[in-house]
């Protein structure tokens, strides 16, 4: 299964962004960075315009705030986080099962 197919009104971007995908999921309308974790790491970048941050896992996609995300690390000065704590430690956060 993949990412957009819990999307509506999909549009991609016309160069390279730094998101991957936009579309409506169940809550609101988003800019979403799709990029897959490369060796247990996903990089991102502070400057980023994505609203939304895809985990694709084997069997979910977890799919965390952008904004919270950057500010939580500011915070905390951390460089690298597991995947876990920002599904305790984050408020905005949607977990997708895969069929």
């Amino acid at each position: 299964m993949e990412f957009k197919e819990f999307l509506k009104n999909i549009k991609y971007p016309n160069k390279k962004q730094s998101w991957n995908i936009e579309g409506t999921l169940e809550n609101g309308h988003y800019k979403f960075d799709t990029r897959p974790i490369q060796n247990n790491v996903k990089i991102g970048s502070f400057q980023s315009k994505a609203d939304k941050m895809v985990f694709d896992l084997k069997d979910q996609f977890i799919i965390v705030d952008t904004e919270e995300l950057h500010q939580y690390l500011k915070e905390k000065n951390l460089k690298e986080v597991h995947l876990q704590s920002l599904i305790s430690d984050l408020e905005w956060n949607i977990i997708l099962p895969k069929n």
